[in-house]
């Protein structure tokens, strides 16, 4: 059964309400095309190296596809490596006794192990030190090393032969009325273009689809918010036993009132509070063991009002969070045990950014589907990531997480076809779903997992000659099984 065969039998088809587009101007884009030189041409173009973007483009490449790769940082892995957003969340189901993200995920995380760079999620478990001493949704994290993961991802790509192009900025698509064929990108050596047979937009913000003409929300349409950024940074020189000692005694104290989570450190939180040295939008802070035992992770800052889309927003959000962490570095040499010592290894070298557009297909993926545990026909993904909306109550400091009621639910193929757009994809966090479902498969394993349906989808309409929204589901599904991908 193909995808239209399956709206007419399932009428699934869902309204995108109060959604904004922005049509690409042929004439402009003719324009950029004249100026740029014709330096590459692919068969498929993955714009975005984060870790959707990576495991999309070695799926196809393993296909046997053309595959370039491009990204405008200096490395692969996005909000993992630049970002040192981490660990991993959960790849099991909500019972915590199966994983059920597997496929390139897994090879992943087993290249990290090789390389003593990550910790198995079999080994960890909620309510520890590896979790926030989180339980809720938190069972079988993956701590890891984010240097090592750079050269994971490096070597993937290298071995599946990606074409990889790293200081390459996308500026605009190149258009055959509403079929994408290529992009223009600023590089160091100008303005350059490339020439595709199909494109995959793997942004995070869904800038492709969106220039390309892809209607789009910013944020949640009925808050007319963003989830709150926040800059990650990494410590070592902990004593890690003395800080486990410290908290542990308090566990029983973690709570959550009207949306405000009162957890780790709250009442060192509230300590400094009292003292007038606590000024953050928390009452608590989230840290997270790595992989060494002096190393944490620190989740901490929030900045509120973030437009990923716009360079002056951002600008004052790094600025903003730079200045979260110094007062945080403060606060755990001050009040926190075991902390006294503690060393800034470094801060993300780009802000971690939890929402910015929506782009909509053809089908909206409801977050009640989620909730209700529902496995579309069309399913490329199996997840149990429970619905996780920073900010959406209780104030600034508030947030709305709730658990799913079955053991985990499926994410449709045709969330990755944007509307209006031909020969284009779409994978991570800007694929078409409302923004509370969004809030759940936004973090890295489910995004992974969703490169690797799109890089395979890519494959067999590009071996095939058909566009994605015909590609039979059925052989994409099996593709992704052959693959290791598990689907039920």
């Amino acid at each position: 059964m193909n995808r239209r065969e399956f709206f007419s039998t399932a009428g699934t088809i869902a309204a995108a309400g109060a959604v904004s587009s922005l049509p690409f101007a042929c004439s402009d884009a003719r324009s950029f095309h004249s100026r740029a030189k014709n330096a590459y041409k692919t068969t498929l173009l993955v714009v975005g190296g984060g870790p959707s973007g990576v495991c999309a483009a070695v799926s196809a490449a393993r296909l046997g596809i053309e595959t370039m790769l491009i990204d405008n940082g200096n490395c692969l892995g996005g909000m993992g490596t630049k970002g040192l957003v981490g660990p991993f969340m959960t790849c099991y189901d909500a019972s915590g006794t199966e994983m059920i993200i597997r496929g390139l995920f897994e090879e992943v995380v087993e290249r990290l192990i090789a390389k003593g760079g990550a910790i198995h999620p079999s080994e960890i478990h909620q309510g520890t030190e590896f979790t926030a001493w989180i339980s809720e949704g938190h069972e079988h994290c993956t701590p890891f090393d984010a240097e090592l993961l750079k050269v994971v991802y490096d070597e993937m790509c290298a071995e599946a032969g990606v074409k990889v192009l790293y200081h390459a900025s996308f500026l605009e698509p190149v258009m055959k009325g509403s079929r994408i064929v290529g992009a223009v990108l600023l590089t160091p050596s100008g303005v350059e273009a490339v020439e595709a047979g199909m494109v995959i937009d793997a942004t995070g913000d869904g800038t492709v689809a969106y220039r390309a003409g892809a209607p789009a929300v910013f944020g949640d349409p009925d808050s007319g918010r963003v989830q709150p950024a926040s800059l990650f940074f990494r410590m070592n020189n902990i004593d890690t036993d003395a800080l486990i000692a410290e908290v542990v005694p308090h566990l029983p104290e973690f709570r959550r009132v009207n949306g405000v989570s009162y957890r780790c450190l709250h009442w060192r939180v509230a300590e400094a509070e009292a003292a007038g040295e606590w000024d953050l939008a928390r009452k608590s802070v989230n840290i997270w063991r790595s992989v060494e035992k002096d190393q944490w992770v620190a989740n901490c800052t929030r900045i509120h009002n973030v437009d990923a889309t716009n360079a002056q927003s951002l600008t004052d959000a790094e600025i903003e969070g730079r200045r979260q962490v110094q007062e945080l570095m403060h606060f755990f040499h001050k009040y926190v045990p075991g902390c006294e010592k503690a060393t800034l290894m470094g801060t993300g070298s780009t802000m971690g950014i939890r929402e910015s557009r929506h782009i909509h297909g053809d089908f909206v993926l409801p977050v009640q589907d989620l909730i209700d545990g529902v496995i579309p026909e069309d399913t490329i993904l199996l997840s149990a990531n429970s619905i996780d909306v920073h900010g959406a109550m209780g104030g600034p400091a508030g947030g709305l997480y709730m658990p799913i009621k079955k053991d985990m639910y499926g994410v449709p193929y045709r969330c990755l076809l944007p509307a209006n757009v031909s020969g284009l994809l779409l994978t991570g966090r800007c694929i078409s779903a409302e923004s509370a479902a969004a809030g759940a498969i936004r973090v890295m394993p489910p995004a992974m997992a969703l490169g690797q349906a799109a890089g395979t989808a890519a494959a067999l309409c590009l071996q095939r000659g058909c566009n994605p929204d015909t590609l039979d589901y059925a052989d994409l599904r099996a593709a992704l099984v052959r693959a290791g991908a598990f689907l039920g």
